[in-house]
């Protein structure tokens, strides 16, 4: 696998030459362009995302998310196999750890998974207005020592305690190979309600032509270190659907 090196610039001259002003739209071509390709995105099926997340002991955890909207989180605790969420297009579940056993959500959570089901996959950039979506490029900003550019996709409404809410994210697009490095995003709804979710992102490695960050900071601040990416899994329906309670 190859992994995204910083470009190096080559000095003609002695003299500083102010950065091109960008464009949301400008950032997010040259951010697929440098990913693999606009058309290479277009043509993914799904991914399955394999990784570990390390809370005193690693847990394998296995993330399979579709064009279809379909997903799933899966967890293996001590040799056990937990579905932690999936989501077969209809019918959102989770497991109950408590009891063991699987539940459905809410029906304001299921309505959530159904307003967004594969319009985020693999990214909310591709082909957004298509989507209904906008974005606007804030200003610049430095992350962690790093130039970046502020892109804020605003996505469909979704519902947060009975009302609709505004849906957005903001991607910091790291502003020499236009890759994003964080996100961020305000919580809607539970106790940290008004509070901004933070994801990092680095560590772009190439898989099948495509790049991805091998190396997250997801689920509020738990790295997630991922051991291997599948570009398009076989799976079946099982794998998603509600299980037949006995």
């Amino acid at each position: 696998m190859k992994t995204i090196k910083l470009l190096i610039a080559v000095v003609l001259i002695a003299v500083a030459i102010p950065t091109q002003a960008q464009t949301a739209d400008e950032i997010i071509a040259n951010y697929f362009e440098n990913t693999g390709g606009e058309e290479a995105w277009g043509k993914l099926e799904g991914l399955q995302i394999n990784a570990v997340v390390n809370q005193g002991m690693e847990i394998p955890v296995t993330i399979i998310e579709m064009k279809d909207g379909r997903q799933m989180i899966k967890i293996n605790l001590q040799g056990q196999e937990i579905t932690q969420l999936a989501f077969d297009g209809d019918v959102a579940w989770t497991t109950n750890f408590q009891s063991m056993k699987s539940e459905k959500v809410d029906s304001e959570t299921l309505e959530n998974f159904k307003i967004l089901s594969g319009k985020t996959f693999p990214s909310p950039f591709l082909n957004y207005k298509d989507k209904g979506f906008t974005v606007e490029l804030l200003g610049e900003e430095i992350i962690d020592g790093t130039n970046t550019y502020k892109v804020e996709v605003t996505m469909d409404p979704v519902k947060a305690d009975g009302e609709m809410v505004d849906n957005k994210v903001t991607y910091y697009f790291e502003t020499e190979n236009f890759v994003p490095i964080q996100t961020a995003s305000e919580i809607q709804a539970g106790p940290a309600k008004g509070q901004i979710s933070k994801d990092t992102y680095s560590d772009y490695t190439e898989v099948d032509g495509l790049y991805f960050a091998f190396a997250r900071t997801v689920f509020g601040g738990q790295a997630l270190e991922i051991k291997s990416i599948v570009v398009n899994p076989e799976v079946t329906d099982e794998m998603f659907a509600f299980p037949v309670q006995e």
